[in-house]
Protein backbone atom coordinates (compact mmCIF):
# COMPACT_ATOMS: atom_id res chain seq x y z
CA UNK A 1 0.00 0.00 0.00
CA UNK A 2 1.58 3.07 -0.83
CA UNK A 3 1.98 5.79 1.76
CA UNK A 4 2.29 9.56 2.48
CA UNK A 5 5.50 11.27 3.22
CA UNK A 6 5.68 14.32 5.91
CA UNK A 7 8.51 16.01 6.34
CA UNK A 8 9.19 18.73 8.88
CA UNK A 9 11.97 20.74 10.08
CA UNK A 10 14.47 18.18 8.82
CA UNK A 11 18.11 18.92 8.73
CA UNK A 12 21.00 16.93 7.71
CA UNK A 13 24.61 16.88 8.78
CA UNK A 14 27.82 15.60 7.68
CA UNK A 15 29.63 15.77 11.27
CA UNK A 16 29.62 19.43 11.63
CA UNK A 17 28.71 20.73 8.36
CA UNK A 18 24.73 21.50 8.02
CA UNK A 19 24.33 19.61 4.32
CA UNK A 20 20.73 20.74 4.01
CA UNK A 21 18.39 23.15 6.41
CA UNK A 22 14.76 23.06 7.61
CA UNK A 23 13.13 21.04 4.92
CA UNK A 24 9.23 20.65 5.30
CA UNK A 25 7.40 18.79 2.57
CA UNK A 26 4.52 16.31 2.64
CA UNK A 27 4.67 13.71 -0.85
CA UNK A 28 1.21 12.49 -1.68
CA UNK A 29 0.94 8.38 -2.20
CA UNK A 30 0.28 7.17 -5.64
CA UNK A 31 2.31 10.12 -7.23
CA UNK A 32 5.83 11.29 -8.84
CA UNK A 33 7.60 13.91 -6.59
CA UNK A 34 10.96 15.16 -8.38
CA UNK A 35 13.57 16.79 -6.90
CA UNK A 36 15.52 19.29 -8.88
CA UNK A 37 18.43 21.81 -8.27
CA UNK A 38 21.83 22.60 -8.93
CA UNK A 39 24.44 20.14 -7.80
CA UNK A 40 25.45 19.80 -4.45
CA UNK A 41 22.28 21.45 -3.28
CA UNK A 42 21.64 18.40 -1.22
CA UNK A 43 18.57 16.43 -3.22
CA UNK A 44 20.37 13.28 -2.89
CA UNK A 45 21.38 13.87 0.72
CA UNK A 46 17.41 14.68 1.06
CA UNK A 47 16.40 11.67 -0.57
CA UNK A 48 18.97 9.39 1.52
CA UNK A 49 17.12 10.74 5.17
CA UNK A 50 13.82 9.70 3.43
CA UNK A 51 14.65 5.83 4.29
CA UNK A 52 17.43 6.46 6.72
CA UNK A 53 20.79 5.98 4.40
CA UNK A 54 21.89 8.89 4.98
CA UNK A 55 22.62 7.73 8.46
CA UNK A 56 24.81 5.12 7.54
CA UNK A 57 27.55 7.91 5.77
CA UNK A 58 30.55 8.35 8.28
CA UNK A 59 29.28 11.37 10.49
CA UNK A 60 25.76 11.30 9.26
CA UNK A 61 22.97 11.91 11.18
CA UNK A 62 19.34 13.78 11.05
CA UNK A 63 17.38 16.22 13.10
CA UNK A 64 13.80 16.41 12.35
CA UNK A 65 10.85 14.30 11.51
CA UNK A 66 10.11 11.99 8.37
CA UNK A 67 6.53 10.78 8.73
CA UNK A 68 5.45 7.62 6.89
CA UNK A 69 1.94 8.13 7.49
CA UNK A 70 1.32 7.80 11.23
CA UNK A 71 4.51 6.44 11.93
CA UNK A 72 7.93 8.64 13.13
CA UNK A 73 10.82 6.52 10.74
CA UNK A 74 13.24 8.26 13.38
CA UNK A 75 11.09 7.31 16.20
CA UNK A 76 13.36 5.47 19.28
CA UNK A 77 11.86 1.65 18.57
CA UNK A 78 12.14 2.33 14.81
CA UNK A 79 14.28 -0.66 13.79
CA UNK A 80 16.37 1.12 10.34
CA UNK A 81 16.67 -2.02 8.43
CA UNK A 82 12.48 -2.38 8.14
CA UNK A 83 12.71 1.17 6.68
CA UNK A 84 14.59 0.16 4.25
CA UNK A 85 12.58 -2.60 3.52
CA UNK A 86 9.52 -0.24 3.77
CA UNK A 87 11.30 2.95 1.88
CA UNK A 88 12.95 1.28 -1.34
CA UNK A 89 16.07 2.84 -3.13
CA UNK A 90 17.59 2.53 -7.06
CA UNK A 91 20.89 4.22 -7.26
CA UNK A 92 22.25 6.69 -9.92
CA UNK A 93 24.45 3.54 -11.27
CA UNK A 94 22.54 0.38 -12.04
CA UNK A 95 24.11 -1.77 -9.41
CA UNK A 96 22.93 -5.60 -9.61
CA UNK A 97 24.67 -7.92 -7.65
CA UNK A 98 27.41 -8.93 -9.81
CA UNK A 99 27.83 -13.18 -9.08
CA UNK A 100 24.17 -13.59 -8.73
CA UNK A 101 21.83 -14.74 -11.79
CA UNK A 102 19.19 -12.31 -12.71
CA UNK A 103 16.66 -14.58 -10.50
CA UNK A 104 18.65 -13.68 -7.03
CA UNK A 105 19.15 -10.76 -7.76
CA UNK A 106 15.16 -10.43 -7.72
CA UNK A 107 15.04 -12.74 -4.81
CA UNK A 108 17.76 -11.90 -2.73
CA UNK A 109 15.55 -9.33 -0.42
CA UNK A 110 12.79 -12.12 -0.82
CA UNK A 111 15.26 -14.63 1.02
CA UNK A 112 16.18 -12.13 3.96
CA UNK A 113 12.71 -11.67 4.36
CA UNK A 114 12.15 -15.02 4.86
CA UNK A 115 10.72 -16.70 1.67
CA UNK A 116 12.13 -20.00 0.75
CA UNK A 117 9.44 -21.79 -0.96
CA UNK A 118 10.56 -22.17 -4.79
CA UNK A 119 6.83 -21.33 -5.96
CA UNK A 120 6.46 -18.64 -4.35
CA UNK A 121 9.72 -17.13 -5.55
CA UNK A 122 9.62 -18.10 -8.81
CA UNK A 123 6.08 -16.43 -8.63
CA UNK A 124 7.31 -13.00 -7.23
CA UNK A 125 10.33 -13.12 -9.34
CA UNK A 126 8.43 -13.12 -12.43
CA UNK A 127 5.59 -10.60 -11.03
CA UNK A 128 8.59 -8.39 -10.22
CA UNK A 129 10.48 -8.08 -13.55
CA UNK A 130 6.98 -8.14 -15.60
CA UNK A 131 6.40 -5.22 -13.42
CA UNK A 132 9.85 -3.80 -14.45
CA UNK A 133 9.10 -4.83 -18.13
CA UNK A 134 11.87 -6.77 -17.85
CA UNK A 135 10.51 -10.01 -17.76
CA UNK A 136 10.31 -10.57 -22.09
CA UNK A 137 14.09 -9.91 -22.48
CA UNK A 138 14.94 -12.24 -19.70
CA UNK A 139 12.92 -15.03 -18.96
CA UNK A 140 15.11 -17.37 -21.13
CA UNK A 141 18.30 -16.42 -19.22
CA UNK A 142 17.38 -15.87 -15.68
CA UNK A 143 20.23 -18.04 -14.34
CA UNK A 144 23.06 -15.90 -16.32
CA UNK A 145 24.67 -13.30 -14.37
CA UNK A 146 22.68 -9.67 -13.97
CA UNK A 147 25.75 -8.17 -14.79
CA UNK A 148 25.71 -9.68 -18.52
CA UNK A 149 22.81 -7.46 -18.64
CA UNK A 150 22.99 -3.53 -20.65
CA UNK A 151 23.19 -0.67 -18.46
CA UNK A 152 19.32 0.00 -19.32
CA UNK A 153 18.31 -3.94 -18.57
CA UNK A 154 20.61 -3.28 -15.35
CA UNK A 155 18.76 -0.94 -14.65
CA UNK A 156 15.47 -2.46 -14.92
CA UNK A 157 16.65 -5.47 -12.85
CA UNK A 158 17.63 -2.86 -9.64
CA UNK A 159 14.02 -1.65 -10.10
CA UNK A 160 12.46 -5.27 -10.34
CA UNK A 161 14.92 -6.03 -7.21
CA UNK A 162 13.33 -2.77 -5.38
CA UNK A 163 9.62 -3.93 -6.15
CA UNK A 164 9.79 -7.24 -5.41
CA UNK A 165 9.74 -6.98 -1.62
CA UNK A 166 6.76 -4.38 -2.11
CA UNK A 167 8.11 -1.38 -0.47
CA UNK A 168 5.65 1.29 0.32
CA UNK A 169 7.78 3.97 -1.26
CA UNK A 170 10.47 4.00 -4.52
CA UNK A 171 13.07 6.68 -4.02
CA UNK A 172 14.86 7.32 -7.49
CA UNK A 173 18.34 9.01 -7.37
CA UNK A 174 19.45 9.84 -10.49
CA UNK A 175 18.07 6.68 -12.28
CA UNK A 176 18.91 7.70 -16.29
CA UNK A 177 21.86 9.50 -15.75
CA UNK A 178 24.16 6.67 -16.55
CA UNK A 179 21.37 5.61 -19.62
CA UNK A 180 21.36 6.25 -22.89
CA UNK A 181 18.12 7.69 -24.00
CA UNK A 182 16.10 4.98 -25.27
CA UNK A 183 16.88 3.05 -22.43
CA UNK A 184 15.86 6.23 -20.43
CA UNK A 185 12.60 6.38 -22.23
CA UNK A 186 11.93 3.09 -21.33
CA UNK A 187 12.62 4.19 -17.17
CA UNK A 188 10.45 7.26 -17.59
CA UNK A 189 7.93 5.04 -18.72
CA UNK A 190 8.22 2.45 -16.11
CA UNK A 191 8.00 5.20 -13.73
CA UNK A 192 4.17 5.95 -15.04
CA UNK A 193 3.24 2.77 -14.88
CA UNK A 194 4.59 2.32 -10.78
CA UNK A 195 3.16 5.26 -9.78
CA UNK A 196 -0.03 3.35 -9.47
CA UNK A 197 1.28 1.27 -6.78
CA UNK A 198 4.07 3.21 -5.38
CA UNK A 199 4.91 6.81 -4.24
CA UNK A 200 7.88 7.82 -6.04
CA UNK A 201 10.18 10.48 -5.41
CA UNK A 202 13.12 11.04 -8.26
CA UNK A 203 16.59 13.22 -8.14
CA UNK A 204 16.90 13.91 -11.43
CA UNK A 205 19.03 17.15 -13.10
CA UNK A 206 17.19 17.00 -16.68
CA UNK A 207 14.72 19.15 -16.47
CA UNK A 208 12.72 18.01 -19.56
CA UNK A 209 12.58 14.51 -17.55
CA UNK A 210 11.41 16.05 -14.34
CA UNK A 211 8.53 17.87 -16.75
CA UNK A 212 7.69 14.60 -18.03
CA UNK A 213 7.22 11.85 -15.15
CA UNK A 214 6.55 13.73 -12.23
CA UNK A 215 3.28 15.21 -10.68
CA UNK A 216 5.02 17.66 -8.12
CA UNK A 217 8.26 19.19 -8.51
CA UNK A 218 10.58 20.58 -5.82
CA UNK A 219 13.38 23.13 -6.06
CA UNK A 220 16.39 23.35 -3.72
CA UNK A 221 18.99 25.47 -3.86
CA UNK A 222 22.19 26.91 -1.90
CA UNK A 223 21.66 30.05 1.01
CA UNK A 224 25.47 30.65 -0.43
CA UNK A 225 28.53 29.07 -0.95
CA UNK A 226 29.42 26.78 2.20
CA UNK A 227 25.95 27.42 3.20
CA UNK A 228 23.26 24.59 3.69
CA UNK A 229 21.11 23.70 1.00
CA UNK A 230 17.43 24.96 1.37
CA UNK A 231 13.94 23.97 -0.48
CA UNK A 232 12.79 27.12 -2.31
CA UNK A 233 9.25 25.67 -3.31
CA UNK A 234 7.55 22.83 -4.57
CA UNK A 235 4.45 22.43 -6.33
CA UNK A 236 2.55 21.01 -9.00
CA UNK A 237 4.88 19.80 -11.96
CA UNK A 238 3.08 21.70 -14.32
CA UNK A 239 2.76 25.20 -12.61
CA UNK A 240 6.64 25.04 -10.87
CA UNK A 241 8.01 24.68 -14.86
CA UNK A 242 5.03 27.79 -15.98
CA UNK A 243 4.68 30.08 -13.49
CA UNK A 244 7.20 29.58 -10.24
CA UNK A 245 6.28 32.05 -7.12
CA UNK A 246 10.04 32.14 -7.19
CA UNK A 247 12.30 34.29 -9.02
CA UNK A 248 15.14 31.64 -8.15
CA UNK A 249 13.28 28.64 -9.62
CA UNK A 250 12.31 30.09 -13.01
CA UNK A 251 16.11 31.59 -13.19
CA UNK A 252 17.15 28.15 -12.85
CA UNK A 253 14.51 26.25 -14.87
CA UNK A 254 15.32 28.80 -17.73
CA UNK A 255 19.04 28.08 -17.61
CA UNK A 256 19.94 31.60 -16.19
CA UNK A 257 22.06 29.64 -13.09
CA UNK A 258 22.87 26.19 -11.65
Amino acid sequence: MAKRIDVSGLSAFYGTHRAIDDISMTVEPRSVTAFIGPSGCGKSTFLRTLNRMHEVTPGGRVEGKVMLDDENLYGSSVDPVTVRRTVGMVFQRPNPFPTMSIYDNVAAGLRLNGVRKKGELDSIVEKSLKGANLWNEVKDRLNKPGSGLSGGQQQRLCIARAIAVEPQVLLMDEPCSALDPISTLAIEDLIGELKTRFTIVIVTHNMQQAARVSDRTAFFNLAGVGQPGKLIEIDDTERIFSNPSVQATEDYISGRFG
